[in-house]
């Protein structure tokens, strides 16, 4: 496994990361495929075998039974000071007025909740899940700030937004001599490039790491166009319908491209589509999500996939501009 610095931090993190998504107890409603502990805890435990040092979470997955599950493996599997623990918080965890968004008042119950599930005194990353219409971008850095100055997260993060908002959340910080981001975790795969246009640049010139979710397009790139999904999650997941329901004719040839470069090398179509990401200067660590062993082992595998400049090619002529999608 190779490691490399999240941005221009200190923090070194594996080139892949596992993200807790699937690692939760089904039946909270938001996530009925999601695996449960004792289903879980072996793709935790293999990560960590692997090398991987890296894992992403989030308050309002499952629950907040991901973050239960994640915490127990960590603590049963490997020492605290040689994981990345990555959470986030935006959407609702709770019915009540103030369980959810990034107000003041949600961060601060937040990361104790978090830390609480867990079972631990701090994570690593800390993220925004989504931008806060309701909250000034202000209140929320400087609760931020605080969250990191009495210990509780080392660094901060954010996911899914335009790049004026990310570049003013930074430019405040560093006006206010407050914690600044160190990450950002976009929607982007081959079949969704738009982050491309301005996101990846304000990182690049920013020294912000990149963890893109949905590498895989919730599985569409991991298998042949028009065949049917192999997983409960890939069949139920009303989110994939929203990301990419509307651009399939577009989509059709870019994955047809991975199936022939695939087939032409012998892997898997999942392997190449992760081994194009790893070739983008600006991306430091994919965020792959794995409901059974050989979608690990595929995603392990891509790792020291090293594709041509003409596979690329291949890959990327018959991607057309698509809606943006993922930011809600």
């Amino acid at each position: 496994m190779e490691y490399t610095r999240l941005g221009n931090s200190g923090l070194k993190v594996s080139r892949l990361c596992l993200g807790c998504m699937t690692y939760a107890e089904p039946g909270h409603g938001m996530h009925p495929w999601a695996l449960g502990e004792e289903k879980s805890r072996p793709f935790i435990s293999r990560a960590l075998e692997a090398g991987i040092n890296f894992f992403d979470t989030a308050n309002a997955y499952s629950g907040g039974s991901s973050e239960e599950i994640l915490g127990r493996a960590v603590r049963d599997f490997a020492r605290r000071d040689e994981v990345v623990i990555a959470t986030k918080l935006y959407f609702p965890w709770g019915n009540k007025p103030n369980q959810g968004g990034l107000s003041r008042k949600a961060v601060m119950a937040a990361i104790d909740a978090s830390l609480l599930r867990l079972g631990t005194d701090y994570v690593d990353l800390y993220q925004t899940h989504r931008w806060d219409y309701q909250t000034p971008i202000e209140e929320t850095l400087e609760a931020l700030h605080d969250v990191v100055k009495a210990g509780k997260a080392r660094y901060i993060g954010a996911s899914s937004m335009h790049a004026w908002q990310f570049s003013k959340a930074l430019y405040l910080a560093d006006a206010r001599g407050w914690t600044r981001f160190v990450s950002m975790q976009p929607h982007y795969n081959l079949i969704y490039r738009e982050e491309e246009r301005e996101m990846f640049g304000l990182c690049r010139d920013q020294g912000i790491g990149v963890i893109p979710w949905s590498p895989l397009a919730r599985g569409r790139l991991a298998r042949p166009w028009g065949s049917e999904a192999d997983t409960t999650r890939a069949a139920t997941d009303k989110v994939s319908g929203m990301l990419y329901d509307k651009t399939q004719d577009a989509d059709r040839e870019v994955i047809e491209s991975v199936g022939r470069v695939a087939a032409a090398r012998g892997v898997s179509q999942s392997q190449v589509a992760l081994a194009w990401m790893l070739t983008k200067p600006a991306i430091t660590a994919p965020i792959i999500g794995a409901s059974t062993p050989q979608h690990l082992e595929d995603a392990l595998a891509a790792s020291s996939l090293k594709l041509t400049p003409e596979e690329i090619t291949v890959l990327e002529e018959a991607y057309v501009p698509h809606p943006v999608a993922g930011f809600s």
